[in-house]
């Protein structure tokens, strides 16, 4: 099978493997549709995310979805020619969070596209089955691609409990703050702000249920904010940017109350915060990390119309064109997902 594999000096070459043979337990995924995650980009880029580095050849890409091409002899409920999309973390089951349903934190995860562990840029991948959810027929491949983002999203509104009649403030415009307002508006949320340095990101944002928008380069955007809830502040406000983030920001952007949820993973993120406007406007500040229990969700909205996430995927380019691909998800500020396409 064709695959296409990040070497050690952070160059694509596409090498021949054998395909994998599912286990009891697995099944063997022919693999459609991959996005492009800025992690990706990242460890095309500099080779490694914090202590996560490229020693070996990686196929990157964790965001997937395929059909089902065969299954392993102990496999129920998942036959050949299934669609599905592939939650990318395997953990262990054991440890304290596995057990509390925290299997986000497990310590122990092997996961897709993070070294030393492949992820989906093959034309097959042997998963377990459990990690491989049918996708209903009105959910396409890209969708089902896309509910990794999406799950990610909804795992941050789940964390920031955002409800029914919730002004919501989002800082950032890409894929997970994309995917955040969709979950938000699902959760019940009826305003929407959305922040971003990128225009055309914004008038996507606006396009698709943001009431309200700035560009932070030209705005503030806890001023707007004020201004839109006539000084009350947003119930929840998300960090979703892969910059450093603006703490006070978000904290001023928030009601007396309120939550602030930081989502977005930055290369540098040491700020310095105003405890005390913290401690007296009693704000929850958490993290949000990847997501837990979040794919079925993530399929009945799409299935139910619910939610709309194809809309973020700007561009798709074929395996054979995978550099090209992560030049274009690198350079193209007006870009929010590339996919790429496996088998065309």
């Amino acid at each position: 099978m064709q695959t296409a594999v990040l070497t050690e000096d952070l160059e694509f070459e596409f090498e021949e493997r054998e395909r994998p043979t599912p286990a009891s337990d697995e099944v063997l995924v022919e693999m459609t549709d991959v996005g492009i995650c800025k992690s990706d980009v990242h460890y095309w880029e500099h080779g490694k995310i914090g202590d996560y580095v490229v020693e070996d050849p990686l196929l990157l890409g964790h965001e997937s979805a395929g059909v089902i091409a065969a299954v392993g002899d102990d496999v129920e409920g998942i036959d050949v020619g299934d669609r599905v999309a592939l939650e990318p973390g395997i953990v262990c089951g054991t440890c304290e969070h596995c057990r509390r349903g925290e299997y986000n934190l497990c310590p122990n995860v092997d996961f897709m596209a993070t070294p030393p562990f492949d992820g989906a840029f093959a034309e097959y991948v042997a998963w377990p089955a459990d990690l491989a959810h049918v996708l209903p027929d009105n959910v396409s491949q890209v969708e089902g691609a896309l509910c990794e983002p999406f799950a990610v999203g909804l795992h941050a509104t789940r964390r920031g409990g955002v409800g029914h009649g919730d002004t919501v403030a989002i800082l950032g415009g890409g894929t997970v703050g994309s995917v955040t307002m969709e979950a938000a508006r699902a959760a019940g949320a009826t305003d929407i702000i959305v922040g971003d340095i990128v225009d055309s990101k914004l008038e996507r944002a606006e396009a698709h249920g943001a009431d309200a928008t700035v560009n932070v380069r030209e705005g503030d955007f806890a001023a707007v904010v004020e201004e839109y809830t006539d000084g009350r502040g947003a119930d929840v406000v998300f960090e979703a940017t892969d910059s450093e983030p603006d703490v006070e920001a978000l904290i001023d952007a928030a009601r007396r109350g309120g939550t602030v949820v930081m989502i977005g993973l930055a290369d540098e993120a040491t700020v310095e915060v105003d405890a005390l406007e913290i401690i007296t406007n009693e704000l929850d500040v958490l993290g949000s990390f990847r997501d837990a229990n979040r794919y079925g969700p993530a399929i009945d909205l799409l299935a139910e119309g619910a939610a709309e996430i194809e809309w973020i995927a700007d561009f798709t380019e074929p395996l054979a064109n995978v550099r090209e691909a992560f030049e274009r998800a690198h350079d193209d500020d007006d870009a929010i997902k590339g996919m790429i396409s496996i088998g065309e």
